[in-house]
């Protein structure tokens, strides 16, 4: 057998150490892709009360959350129930139509009605205030790939708004879902178990509009707006969501044109 030239054999090491590196490196970048986040969507619903002492931290963690989402699709609806008018302080911000909402979400977790709670997509719930459980559930929603899709534009005019809709994919019984948003307010308690406080809310549902949709992948819905209405604090956020599972499908913002105060 000829000797091999330690210059050859240099040369040969120096190709395993490159091709080495080389798919290392590709095998780093496709997992690192897989890694990235997907196009899924994290709605959460936190159901609160301005009656309820251990909803404040829930209240300030989710609009921190909202505030820190960016660009990112993470929708935050937060609903005051009426269930804690009777312990002494009337939530101005509550609608039974809200309270009712939980109740039929206790059906598919727990079974209990607590606040605070937060519901995500229609799939997960936790207690409010537990910021590990809210950023783990925020994740894994936005490493969830979707086959839905849904692109709301509106038309403003005289208190009522018309929101048109364009999905993906046929709705397949799925329900509309229209939520009216205030983006933020300051209320002073002074009464029941947060007397004394000032409260500060974020992205407060002040009302919340169901149209069944048979079939089609298109249409149109029209709603009634509050009086102070207005493109720059409020907005709207519309999301398809299962009647029979509550499963959320797909989200998105209306697009507002004429996007003044009400004519």
């Amino acid at each position: 057998m000829k000797p091999i030239k330690l210059s050859t054999i240099c040369a040969f090491a120096a190709l395993l150490i490159i091709t080495g590196a080389f798919l290392a490196n590709s095998s780093f970048a496709s997992k690192s892709k897989q890694s990235v986040a997907g196009d899924g969507f994290a709605v959460l619903e936190l159901f609160t009360s301005e009656g309820c002492s251990s909803c404040p931290p829930a209240d300030e963690l989710l609009a921190r959350i909202q505030q820190e989402a960016g660009n990112k699709p993470v929708y935050v609806l937060a609903y005051h129930v009426d269930y804690w008018n009777r312990q002494g302080w009337k939530d101005v911000f509550s609608n039974a139509l809200f309270s009712k909402r939980q109740y039929q979400y206790s059906r598919q977790f727990t079974g209990q009605v607590y606040t605070p709670q937060v519901i995500v997509n229609g799939k997960a719930e936790f207690v409010g205030s537990d910021e590990n459980a809210a950023n783990s559930a925020i994740k894994s929603a936005l490493n969830t790939p979707v086959a839905q899709d849904i692109v709301l534009k509106s038309d403003l005019s005289a208190g009522k708004i018309k929101i048109d809709y364009q999905l993906k994919s046929k709705a397949n019984g799925d329900q509309l879902l229209l939520a009216v948003v205030e983006k933020h307010a300051v209320s002073k308690v002074t009464k029941g178990e947060n007397e004394g406080r000032t409260l500060h809310h974020a992205q407060i549902v002040r009302n919340l509009y169901t149209f069944d949709l048979k079939t089609g992948d298109s249409g149109s819905a029209q709603i009634d707006l509050p009086v102070a209405f207005n493109a720059t604090d409020w907005e709207i956020v519309g999301f398809l969501q299962n009647a029979d599972t509550g499963v959320i499908s797909a989200v998105g913002r209306a697009t507002l044109s004429n996007a003044g105060h009400n004519q």
